[in-house]
């Protein structure tokens, strides 16, 4: 759908950003019976969310500690977003893995190290180095499902969703907001911002950037496989299962460049090798990249951004994890709920908060 038209001039949502985050908002708006129209500025679903690993890491001890709270509530919502989108999609977004072995140079409170003869008959082969590893019951999945499905889902849930589309101007004022896109104008009782890299082009000064991260997916045939993600703070290695693993990812101030480089993928496959030998066999299968809102404490910004305005942006490396918890905190913003965690660490404000008070 191109051209707005007349039923759908109003809304009561408006939402910039057809990536996971706007997407997932937008459904639980809608089965909050609320009317809700996204403006996707490509094709919804193919930036940061179709570039993704699909790791549900809310144990990841790498994530800055305050987001935990906001990750334990995504992975409780979970079930229930996958069999929504399923339900109204017709697709299926199956569980690839369910357990995560986590290298690291300190354990973490609670958490054992696995024996050389538990990592052999989980992952044969595995040189660890200088880490210790330990397991995490995580789950993951193949982000590349949801974007088939997702799209269809919010569609089939009365979402009018419109791909290249560009919100280019915002105005909030006498409790609505009036956006102008590429297909006309609309006017909304409330907006978000939900654009992911590109939110700081529609909210002046807002510290949100592209942060740039190249990966590749490898075939490894023989009977050596692996059936549990690895990681460790500089890669992780994810089974799509049939030979098949994802490899990633690299961190990179590159503004809005998604150009793939040979040399930053051979050297992710040299690492993941050194870590995995069974991988010097593999054969690279494709190479991406994808751009990631990063912040500068790597936290969501998630809340106010003026009147009837709303961010929902800056997940970093954690937008697929994060995503059913944040349109659900952005449900109970919008309708006047008492939200499921406390916000402060994720004030849209925070930043400039923090320049007052060091000045």
């Amino acid at each position: 759908m191109t051209l707005l038209d007349v039923a759908s001039a109003r809304v009561d949502v408006a939402i910039a950003g057809g990536g996971i985050i706007g997407l997932s908002a937008a459904l639980e708006l809608a089965a909050a019976g609320l009317r809700v129209a996204v403006y996707e500025r490509g094709q919804a679903m193919h930036e940061s969310s179709w570039a993704a690993a699909g790791m549900l890491a809310a144990d990841d001890p790498e994530n800055p500690a305050l987001l935990k709270l906001l990750s334990r509530l995504s992975i409780r919502l979970y079930p229930e977003f996958l069999a929504r989108v399923e339900a109204l999609s017709g697709e299926k977004i199956p569980i690839r893995t369910t357990r995560t072995l986590q290298g690291s140079s300190h354990l973490p409170d609670g958490h054992d190290p696995l024996s050389v003869t538990e990592l052999a008959k989980l992952a044969p082969g595995l040189h660890s180095g200088p880490y210790n590893f330990f397991s995490l019951d995580e789950q993951s999945f193949d982000p590349r499902d949801l974007v088939l499905a997702l799209p269809k889902a919010v569609r089939a849930a009365g979402v009018t969703l419109y791909e290249q589309t560009t919100v280019t101007a915002i105005h909030s004022g006498h409790g609505q907001v009036e956006l102008e896109t590429s297909a006309g104008p609309i006017i909304a009782k409330h907006f978000i911002n939900a654009a992911g890299a590109w939110a700081a082009q529609l909210t002046s000064s807002l510290p949100v950037e592209p942060r740039k991260g190249q990966m590749l997916s490898v075939e490894l045939s023989g009977p050596t496989q692996l059936a549990c993600v690895l990681r460790t703070p500089e890669l992780y290695i994810v089974p799509r299962g049939l030979g098949r693993y994802i490899i990633g990812a690299t961190v990179e101030d590159a503004a809005f460049d998604k150009s793939v480089q040979p040399e930053a993928i051979h050297q992710l496959l040299a690492d993941a090798s050194a870590l995995w030998p069974p991988l010097k066999q593999a054969q690279i299968v494709e190479a991406w990249a994808g751009l990631r809102p990063g912040t500068a404490d790597h936290l969501p910004m998630i809340g106010s951004d003026g009147p009837n305005c709303w961010l929902a942006t800056g997940h970093f490396r954690n937008g697929i994890l994060l995503a059913p918890a944040t349109a659900r905190i952005m449900r109970e913003l919008i309708t006047g709920s008492e939200t499921s965690i406390d916000l402060a660490p994720f004030r849209c404000d925070r930043f400039a908060a923090a320049s007052v008070h060091s000045s």
